[in-house]
């Protein structure tokens, strides 16, 4: 992977991506920094202790920004949230559908997941202003309508600032804009998680032996959740295809060759899990922001429930149950989101016009038959292989009471983001070299 890099900044097109991606990453922590204007910086922080770990999602998927009243707070989750009503919606809406078949279809949809995006983010930044800033936030003789406005104005700048930023990073760097966004919060926190790990197993050990015992079973969880990841988004399933050769007058001309569909064994990548966690995470936020998170009535229980750092915890395990629902949002999301971007009907359909089959099965309907049975049977091991990842951490957590924010599912998206850069790289040096070919 290195040496991929060196050979890369060898490359004056992929150099100056590389740097573009760099220096929007600098922009991001650069903007995680600037607080919102007016406001009390010591309340998010004291907020968050007072929260547990209730909130160590959100403050992972924002790269702490929420937790310091910076002007990035909201991040690009109305971005995520937008992205999963829109994709609902194309499933929903038989216009919106056809829509997202063609690619001005498909650019119009992007078009109004911006509105929406910054619609969402009115909404959530109104929310903050009006929830916290009478709690404290906003200094008593300051909570006005202008500051209130001010807050709101600030929030849906940066939001919007975030998805513009995505956007050119897929336009003039590497890999996927909004992935990156959301990796670099991830590992902008993980230091300080680092830390925290040794403070409480490491350093705290009675004696040296448990010291190196603890510090060998955090290291053994993280470097086998990277294995897997590794080994999940690298698993392939071929499906050998055959290409007849054609008669034109009295002579075959071209074909005859074999060749095979490469079917990803987690072809959906990170946003089963990204949807998964959002929307369990979206009730427990507003219950906080509506101060309903102190009662002892079945809401308080449910959102408890909700709460994966409640999870495997041995005096608590009742509220495991929300681990059943995480499971089927995962899957469900898997099948949702693979059915939008792998059609077998059109993967049939090309086949039969380029005079290809899969060897024993008839072109057509049952070609498309075949690869709808084996891209089911694959989703489901995809969605299997992500619930493991995410669910070791956890249950580590759970089970010892660590309160770290990169858990399985952080660990997903940031290995997944550098994978993804990686192969993008790569394919930019193909390329390149490739068009020199033909040049010389």
């Amino acid at each position: 992977m290195f040496k991929t890099f060196i050979n890369a900044l060898k490359i004056k097109e992929v150099r100056n991506r590389l740097l573009f991606t760099i220096a929007m990453v600098m922009v991001i922590r650069l903007g995680s920094q600037l607080p919102i204007p007016g406001i009390n910086r010591e309340y998010f922080p004291s907020w968050f202790a007072a929260m547990g770990g209730a909130m160590e999602t959100l403050g992972a998927f924002t790269g702490g920004s929420f937790e310091s009243g910076s002007i990035f707070a909201l991040n690009i989750t109305p971005y995520i949230t937008s992205s999963i009503i829109m994709q609902l919606l194309t499933i929903a809406i038989p216009k919106l559908e056809e829509m997202n078949k063609e690619e001005d279809g498909r650019k119009k949809i992007a078009s109004i997941t911006r509105f929406v995006t910054v619609g969402l983010a009115v909404i959530e930044g109104a929310a903050v202003a009006i929830k916290f800033g009478g709690d404290g936030l906003l200094d008593a003789s300051n909570y006005t309508a202008i500051n209130i406005i001010t807050i709101v104005a600030a929030l849906t700048a940066g939001s919007a600032f975030l998805m513009w930023v995505g956007e050119r990073i897929n336009e003039k760097g590497i890999g996927n804009g909004i992935s990156v966004v959301l990796a670099v919060n991830i590992i902008s926190r993980m230091p300080a998680d680092m830390k925290g790990l040794y403070n409480m197993f490491v350093a705290s050990a009675a004696n040296v032996g448990k010291a190196v015992l603890a510090a060998v079973i955090i290291l053994a969880v993280i470097i086998l959740t990277v294995v897997l990841v590794v080994m999940l988004n690298g698993g392939v399933r071929k499906i050998p295809v055959q290409y007849a050769k054609k008669m034109q007058g009295n002579r075959l001309m071209g074909g005859g060759s074999n060749a095979h569909i490469p079917m990803k064994v987690n072809m959906s990548g990170v946003i089963p899990i990204i949807f998964a966690s959002s929307l369990m995470q979206f009730p427990i936020i507003i219950s906080y922001m509506l101060g309903k998170n102190n009662g002892t009535g079945i809401g308080s229980q449910i959102l408890k429930g909700l709460d994966p750092g409640s999870w495997f915890n041995p005096e608590e395990l009742v509220y495991t149950w929300g681990l059943l629902l995480y499971v089927v949002l995962v899957i469900f999301f898997s099948y949702f989101y693979t059915s939008i971007s792998f059609n077998p009907m059109l993967v049939a359909d090309n086949m039969k016009k380029r005079s290809g089959f899969i060897p024993g099965i008839r072109p057509g309907r049952p070609t498309t038959e075949y690869l709808t049975n084996v891209s089911n049977y694959i989703i489901f091991i995809g969605a299997v292989g992500l619930i493991i990842v995410a669910v070791i951490p956890i249950i580590f957590s759970g089970v010892f009471g660590a309160s770290v924010t990169f858990g399985g599912t952080s660990l997903i998206i940031v290995v997944s983001v550098v994978l993804e850069t990686v192969k993008q790289v790569e394919t930019l040096m193909i390329e390149r070299n490739y068009k020199g070919f033909l040049n010389a």
